[in-house]
């Protein structure tokens, strides 16, 4: 939906015809209300409000999918380690790390 220039408010006008623009609103319109000339905040209807956040929801679900899928595949094809062998791994390291051969008895 795109916005014109008869949605976009000053705050001052806002203040002053908050009902008049709620009623627009919930008729359907989006407002953006500005201060000193810049996007401050918008006023839009709740229940787009809340399809938006279910939008974002589901958003990140896809997304969190889409990198367990891909986590998978990678243990699948072998590209990672289990938990238990990367932990042995890092401490075994760090063991060669804090005590070099030379300084071993």
């Amino acid at each position: 939906m795109s916005i014109s220039s008869a949605n976009v408010i000053p705050l001052s006008q806002a203040r002053a015809n908050l009902s008049q623009f709620a009623d627009q609103v919930k008729s359907g319109g989006e407002k953006i209300i500005t201060k000193k000339g810049e996007s401050y905040v918008a006023l839009i209807d709740a229940e787009r409000l809340d399809h938006y956040q279910r939008l974002e929801q589901e958003r990140i679900h896809l997304l969190l999918i889409g990198d367990a899928s891909r986590s998978l595949s990678d243990v699948a094809a072998g590209k990672l380690k289990d938990a238990l062998s990367a932990v042995s791994a890092l401490k075994h390291r760090q063991l060669s790390f804090d005590f070099p051969d030379r300084w071993r008895v």
